[in-house]
Order: structure tokens, then sequence, then C-alpha cells
């Protein structure tokens, strides 16, 4: 798909989900848009955005709408910011590269997984604002240190520490599609799965002109070379991450440091203990252990326990603009949004994301005014309320 996708055809994120779901294969659909185990947290990542009503204030002016956020010392034009999403090349060729630029050219940031099939070097030239790399350690701490390392030198502005991965979840839908034995590069395990290919030929056009299926360009193992895709699920398990490990990933790193993956008030605690600039509230987007709370259900609990030493942003269930308002209403400084530009990316490439964008920027804009403010800063926990 060429050009900019737009009014009337696409509205909202779920219209960029159904178009992804025509596009792309089966399994790399159900790679983007499913959870662990039953579900239960994924799904309710969204429901509870509609559990929090708003409270109005009318007939009051609002000139203007005021987007600005400040990030881990970054200004941005947008209270958003792309998360990370590992493998995103398999959504769109170098997709990776493709959503930094859009982010650099709506004056947001976009977060890199270390599981990125784009050289973190390349995808920081590409966009023409911040980039922050999300680490995790996967091959270990030298490795690891490494990826710290060029990071650092490719101008990269923090780093985001995911901490919720100490095995991968268990992601059903994978299992079914036969992500495993696809990965596996041999061709009688991928045969009984090569179907959900066929009727997507463009798709494969693109896939097979973009190199095929992509290794782990961040992750170079000594004397192997950048980690193979069928390696990530036994790299994860071998790499959790503890509080003691960000004693050294401090040192390795200078800048500020973001910890990913916080549901408690302990570990948000326990974060600004360990000298953490900021926590996102995350659940990996019910992507690990199904049945823990919605990240919006703890972000309060979240923002009292840190008590304004450090920033607090969100993840999770994020479809719409009205959502990040009520994020921040709820004490988030911004919020990081994955699968609704992921469905962008895999529907259109670039333009799916900047449409993806534009919808919430669009989404907010309104919020503002029809809640009678006039930018983020005057937004408050009044301004909601629970059902």
């Amino acid at each position: 798909m060429t050009g900019r996708v737009g009014p009337p055809h696409v509205v909202n994120i779920e219209d960029l989900r159904r178009m992804a779901k025509r596009r792309v294969p089966r399994c790399v659909f159900d790679y983007i848009d499913g959870g662990a185990d039953g579900e239960v947290t994924l799904a309710e990542n969204c429901r509870v955005f509609d559990r929090l009503i708003f409270r109005p204030r009318y007939a009051v002016p609002a000139p203007g709408s005021d987007l600005r956020a400040n990030v881990l010392g970054v200004n941005l034009s947008l209270p958003f910011l792309l998360a990370p999403v590992g493998s995103s090349r398999l959504f769109y060729p170098r997709g990776e590269i493709a959503a930094a630029f859009e982010a650099g050219a709506a004056g947001t940031a976009y977060i890199l997984s270390t599981l990125s099939g784009c050289r973190l070097e390349e995808v920081k030239q590409a966009t023409a604002g911040p980039a922050f790399y999300q680490l995790y350690l996967c091959g270990g701490r030298e490795v690891a240190q490494e990826g710290i390392r060029r990071a650092q030198a490719a101008g990269y502005r923090g780093l985001f520490v995911t901490i919720d991965t100490p095995v991968a979840g268990l992601r059903e839908r994978d299992v079914r599609n036969g992500v495993k034995e696809l990965a596996s590069r041999n061709p009688l395990k991928m045969l009984p799965f090569v179907s959900q290919f066929i009727a997507r030929p463009a798709w494969v056009a693109g896939f097979l002109a973009d190199g095929g299926l992509m290794n782990f360009p961040n992750v170079v193992i000594p004397g192997r070379g950048p980690m193979q895709y069928a390696d990530v699920g036994a790299a994860l398990s071998q790499s959790m991450v503890s509080w003691e490990d960000l004693a050294w990933i401090r040192k390795a790193w200078n800048g500020p440091i973001a910890v990913k993956g916080v549901l408690t008030g302990e570990d948000a605690r326990r974060s600004v203990d360990e000298g953490a600039d900021a926590v996102v509230v995350s659940n990996h987007g019910g992507r690990q252990l199904d049945g823990v709370s919605s990240t919006l259900r703890v972000l309060p609990e979240v923002v009292d326990a840190v008590n304004g030493r450090i920033e607090v942003l969100v993840d999770g269930g994020i479809r719409r603009g009205s959502d990040i308002v009520k994020a921040i209403c709820l004490g988030a400084r911004a919020v990081l949004i994955g699968r609704a530009y992921a469905y962008g990316l895999a529907a259109a490439g670039g333009p799916g994301v900047a449409r993806a964008i534009g919808i919430l920027r669009e989404d907010i804009v309104r919020t503002l005014k029809l809640l009678g403010c006039s930018s983020l800063g005057e937004l408050k926990r009044s301004h909601v309320d629970w059902t």
C-alpha cells in the first residue's frame, strides 16, 4: 500500500486492526494481537477503560490544546511514546525503521526493542526525534553490555529495562500457529503450517525481498553472531533481570533508566530505591502472566507509592486518545502505545503508523476540549471516576 491512510477509510485503531488481519498471515497477526494463556488480562486491559468515566467541566474557555510532555528529560509534542515491539520487521519490511521515522515526524519518541530485526544504529538514524532502547539480557551480561555500549554511542536517550520476562509467557495462539516450527527453518516441521501464507502473497513477496526470516542484530553472541529467531524463548528464560542487575546496568549506561513491568506499589518503591528515573506500569500487554491486574487499575497505587520522586508511565489496552487522557488523569506522565501502532505498521507500513498516531492525537485534542481543559497539565483525578 502506498500513500497516507486516512479518512474515511480509517477512523479508529480497530479499523487498522482489521486491515492488518487482512494483510498479514495468521501467525503474524496473532503474534501482534494475542496474549498469554486464556487472554484474560489482555481483554481486561481494554475493558477497564470503559469503567472509568469522565467528569467534564462545561461553560469554561479552553483555547488551544497543549499536548506537550517531558519524559526522562526529553521534550515531546505528544503524551505518548511508541512502545518497544519485538520482531516488528515481520509486520512490514524494515518495520522498526518505518515506525521510528513516523514517531520522529510526529514529534514523539520511539523505543526500540532489543529483539529488533534492524540494527539499532540504523533505527536511530531513521528518526528525527528522540529514541530510547529497551533492554533484555538475552545472551548474558557481556552481550547486553555491548548492546548498551552501541545504544549509547548511537545517541539513544535512555534505557527501558524490562523486568517481567524471567520466562516467556505461554501464548497459545503462537503454539497453534506453529511459530516455533516456522522459526526452525526445518522444511518438514514447517510444512503443516505454511498454508496460512498462501492467501497473503503480497506479504510473502515483501517478506522475502526484505531477507526472509530475520535474526536479531542487536544481540550478537560471541563466536556465533546475531541471535537466531528460534533461540528467543531459551534466551529469555536464561536472562531474567534481578534488582541486583540494575547496579551494573546503571554503571554501564550514562543516562536515565526506566524500569518496565511494575505492577505493585512494592516494586515501584524498590525501583526508586535502586535509582530508577521512571517506572512503566505494565503487564507486557497481557502477554506474560495471565490473571494479573489491568494496568489502569494499578496505576494509582504506583503513582501514590513513588509519591512524585520519579516519573510514572503506563501501557496496556490503549486504543483511543480518551484512554490516554484517562491514564494522565490518574497520574501517568505519559503512556506507551504498542498494539495501536503495530496494527498500523502491519496494515500499511509507515503510513499506517502515521495514521495511528494521527488518530490518537485527534482523539486527545477533542477529549481535552470536551473536558474543558486547554492542556494536559490541567487534568486531575477529579476529572474521572470509577463506575
